[in-house]
């Protein structure tokens, strides 16, 4: 990283929940002003990262700070510097939208007059202000998510934690999301996202940090993390029951890194069209015919399922999911 300040720090930090080693020994940098995407299936350890992070867990071992201020030693202080938006939102459905904002105002000790301008400024943004005055159980999930991320921001946090915020949503309502970090982002916050969808990742983060099991085994850009693989990816679309056969005929080629995911198996080379006129050429032979042959650059899911040998959304966790 740069010389730029620091503003989400952790070295080490590590927490199990009995048996279960739930964080081993993770090290993390966010420049302020930047988005670090935390990548990694449901279970991964995302969650508990955030959890410390915003002082409602302590850790076994190691030290983090949010803005200068170490989470354990003054907590208090790192909760009125920092805004945090779960997976689920918390807002009150009894109150209304105009209400849960002013609740968070008043709760932050922000003065009355400034407590009324913020909520409306914010429910106006986030497009609520037409549904400002109805109770939030009425709100659609895109709503609801919309109210939270509205709440998290009332006292304007010059850091924020999102943790799997678009987990649910219709596509619509992610992008309105995404809209919504990019010009926070441009306004100057820092955000710490995690989640478990690739594109998120790529469109959002500054840099990526890819966690499994509770360990951080990969980070960098998204465009670090895809040239890891080589320069374009070959794939195959196999008929049932030939993915096997076709991916021991393309191991025996030595061509890269080869990855089978039910019937689709590709390879990861250097030059893209050579490799699948070899590769088709030694199909054939063996008897094994693609129903698909395509070219493409490497994705995230690509960078993910080659770290980890599964699929982002498909982790298990020894305590059986749980973050």
């Amino acid at each position: 990283m740069s010389d730029a300040f620091v503003a989400v720090e952790a070295n080490g930090l590590s927490k199990s929940f009995g048996e279960v080693l739930a964080l081993d020994a993770i090290d993390l940098r966010v420049e302020a002003g930047t988005v670090l995407g935390v990548l990694g299936p449901n279970g991964a350890g995302k969650t508990t990262a955030v959890r410390i992070l915003t002082t409602a867990l302590k850790p076994d071992a190691g030290t983090a700070r949010v803005l200068g201020i170490d989470v354990v030693e003054d907590a208090p202080s790192v909760r009125r510097a920092i805004g945090l938006a779960g997976q689920f939102a918390a807002v009150d459905g009894n109150l209304t939208g105009r209400e849960n904002l002013t609740l968070i105002g008043r709760l932050t000790h922000l003065p009355r007059a400034v407590v009324k301008a913020r909520a409306a400024e914010l429910l106006e943004r986030f497009r609520l202000d037409e549904a400002a005055d109805r109770p939030a159980r009425t709100y659609s999930g895109g709503m609801r998510r919309r109210l939270d991320l509205a709440a998290a921001l009332v006292h304007r946090p010059r850091v924020l934690f999102l943790d799997e915020p678009t987990t649910g949503l219709d596509p619509v309502s992610r992008t309105d999301l995404w809209n919504v970090v990019e010009d926070l982002v441009a306004d100057g916050t820092t955000v710490l996202l995690t989640t478990q969808y690739l594109e998120e990742a790529d469109r959002l983060a500054d840099r990526i940090m890819v966690i499994d099991h509770g360990r951080a085994i990969a980070e960098g850009t998204a465009s670090e993390l895809k040239a890891r693989l080589g320069a374009t990816v070959v794939e195959f679309g196999m008929g049932e029951g030939d993915a096997a056969a076709a991916e021991d005929v393309l191991e025996a080629l030595n061509l890269g890194s080869v990855e089978r995911d039910r019937n689709t198996v590709s390879v990861t080379v250097p030059d893209g069209a050579r490799t699948m006129l070899g590769a088709l050429r030694a199909l054939d032979d063996a008897g094994v015919i693609p129903v698909t042959a395509g070219v493409r650059e490497p994705t995230l899911d690509d960078v993910f399922l080659a770290l980890t040998g599964h699929a982002a959304q498909n982790g298990n966790h020894p305590d059986g999911g749980a973050e």
